[in-house]
């Protein structure tokens, strides 16, 4: 036995004293623990802990400081770059007992939450009170991993992203101690902004327990639809118009064709395969009215070959469930084939040379895949659907996947718009930031001296 065989026996026993029944070792509890989208192979926790407070949280990381054992934060396990797997072992932290929503104060627009709440449930819970919660990455995702991730999604063109969306967070260090960064207040000047630091640390930091969010009004009046053209140029050159005639777009999403074709068959549309923008606007009646009239305008201008609105909610609701059902509707094309999502950002005047340039390189590699994303802030996605058995087919995907966060860089952009680095992208992080990633190591280094904190994250 060696020591860090040694190691994991002495964390789990005093942990079993800890938690009892709450701590799993089971290898089904900790294969669904582990599970990623990307290419590589899922690696297991030691054990699974379920925690139920902040304090027993403190609890776990101390005992797996004072043995040098990893700790690997997890929420919905809806990651799509590896987060959530074990490169080392170690005691993957559970986040589902701890979901409550522990304030709503509505006269300062705002709700305190554990981590482990999802991005639904929430809202469900708001609905009462004419607010929500509205960044929208498309999963369910747990609050607690959005932050980690730096979450965005559908609504961020008007919202913004989970970064400009937290007040306040309670964290547990990587030696058991609880801090707490940020306030209620809207803004501070008040020393270095630790919240927007851990948002997107990917837990290589800290384990996120408690969380202040924003909230804003349910809109009273919602227009969507879609609008369809002969070129992805036209559809971009749309949305860039649109923005810079300072339209309030509430989401602006763009499906290439192929995506289209696939849409239609899993989501039961009648959608012409054609490049695709599905779009909304909300508000008040008269201004959402007035929004919806110029960019229509717009897009005439630009040759639009179909368009569409729907006041309806069933209307919009079957319309977004499409635009998030996309990535279930290309893996429903090839029965049996594992599906890759990549993402990448890019400022949006470049977004159709990009994209155009990414089907090129499917073309070339002879790829499956489908291209989608938030048109309107430049980030986009591509699903790609390959057979894992297939070594070549993979070796294709990866130069893929690697040519497409390069090109981003080459832009101005960045090679991940929301999904993160995980372990996945950490050749791209170290090509976009350059001398900057020796000063996030220092900050890591200095904030988890032992690398318990989610080892193999962000940096090999």
């Amino acid at each position: 036995m060696n020591k860090q065989s040694d190691r994991v026996l002495v964390v789990t026993s005093r942990l079993k004293e800890i938690l009892g029944d709450r701590l799993q070792t089971s290898r089904s509890v900790r294969e669904h623990h582990s599970h990623t989208t990307t290419l590589l192979p899922s690696q297991l926790p030691d054990m699974v802990a379920f925690p139920q407070s902040t304090q027993e949280i403190s609890q776990i990381v101390k005992v797996c400081d004072d043995n040098s054992v990893p700790v690997i934060p997890f929420g919905a396990g809806s990651s799509l770059e590896g987060h959530v797997n074990a490169p080392q072992g170690g005691v993957s932290i559970d986040m589902t007992n701890m979901s409550a929503v522990l304030e709503v104060a509505p006269e300062d627009l705002l709700a305190v939450v554990q981590p482990g709440i999802t991005r639904k449930r929430l809202n469900e819970e708001l609905r009462a009170t004419g607010l929500q919660f509205p960044i929208d990455p498309g999963a369910d995702a747990s609050v607690g991993g959005m932050v980690s991730t730096r979450a965005s999604g559908t609504n961020a063109v008007r919202y913004g992203t989970m970064a400009d969306n937290i007040l306040e967070l309670e964290c547990v260090l990587a030696d058991g101690q609880i801090i707490r960064t940020g306030s209620r207040a809207k803004k501070s000047a008040a020393g270095y902004d630790l919240t927007k630091l851990i948002a997107g640390s990917e837990g290589t930091l800290c384990v996120i327990t408690e969380v202040t969010l924003k909230l804003r009004g349910i809109p009273e009046h919602v227009v969507a639809g879609y609008a369809q053209f002969a070129t992805l140029d036209q559809a971009c050159t749309t949305v860039i118009e649109a923005i810079q005639c300072g339209i309030d777009v509430g989401r602006i999403e763009l499906l290439d064709p192929a995506q289209i074709k696939a849409s239609n068959a899993y989501s039961k549309l009648d959608l012409a395969v054609v490049p695709t923008l599905f779009y909304e606007f909300s508000g008040g009646e008269a201004k959402t009215n007035e929004e919806y009239e110029l960019f229509a305008a717009i897009a005439e201008g630009n040759g639009v070959s179909a368009l569409t609105s729907a006041k309806d909610a069933e209307d919009r609701a079957k319309l977004w469930a499409a635009r998030h059902d996309a990535y279930w509707a290309a893996l429903a094309q090839h029965p049996g084939q594992k599906g890759i999502v990549s993402d990448a950002c890019v400022p949006i005047s470049k977004l159709a040379s990009c994209i155009e340039q990414t089907q090129e390189d499917l073309s070339e590699l002879g790829l499956d895949g489908y291209v989608l994303g938030h048109v309107g802030d430049g980030n986009f996605h591509v699903v790609l659907c390959v057979d894992p058995d297939n070594q070549a087919q993979c070796e294709a995907a990866e130069d893929l996947l690697k040519r497409i966060s390069k090109r981003a860089v080459e832009m101005g952009g960045t090679c991940t718009g929301e999904h993160g680095i995980g372990q996945g992208k950490q050749g791209s992080l170290e090509n976009e930031a350059g001398p900057a990633l020796a000063v996030m190591q220092t900050i890591k280094k200095a904030l988890d001296p032992k690398g318990i904190m989610n080892p193999g994250k962000i940096f090999a």
